[in-house]
């Protein structure tokens, strides 16, 4: 198998992952940490069901892979995740000394790995973690706009139903 399709099959494990969080009202983004070709953590985001504003697919994943390696860092470790990280997950993947992450959409309002800031390779800091931008990208993006697109119908609905009980209750 080469490099490029075993990068890839991960991505999809990580855009299987993100459904989960979809599953459960999430924000759908998953993670997947490997390590020597093996999967040791996965994630996916489950902050509102966990009422832990850490509970993002990173972090998931990196707790779990580091009970794993019973370890906290995961040097050679790559991370897989379907959205570019914030800057809460990049800087827990410096200090787990992640050694690659690579990620599927960018995020342009609060990306950390190079679209509004970059912390995985900030000068001032010990440790410098490799990335990747866009494997997988249409798919991941295109998972991430039908959820933000089904929720703001969702939410136009409701706002719609208040109006109509509003209207009801007035007469």
């Amino acid at each position: 198998m080469t490099e490029q399709s075993q990068d890839e099959l991960f991505m999809r494990r990580a855009i299987e992952l993100a459904a989960k969080a979809e599953a459960e009202g999430e924000v759908p983004v998953g993670a997947v940490v490997v390590h020597n070709g093996r999967v040791i953590g996965e994630g996916w985001n489950r902050s509102i069901g966990q009422h832990d504003a850490t509970a993002h697919a990173e972090i998931m994943a990196l707790r779990q892979a580091g009970k794993v390696l019973q370890n906290y860092r995961l040097l050679e470790a790559t991370l897989y995740v379907t959205l570019e990280p914030c800057p809460m997950c990049a800087g827990a993947m410096v200090h787990s000394r992640v050694g690659k992450v690579i990620y599927g959409a960018s995020d342009p309002k609060t990306g950390a790995a190079g679209s509004i800031m970059n912390l995985l390779s900030y000068d001032a800091v010990n440790h410098h973690v490799a990335y990747e931008a866009g494997l997988l990208e249409g798919e991941c993006r295109a998972q991430l706009q039908a959820f933000f697109k089904r929720r703001r119908a969702e939410k136009k609905a409701e706002k719609k139903a208040r109006q109509a009980t509003l209207q009801q209750a007035n007469r």
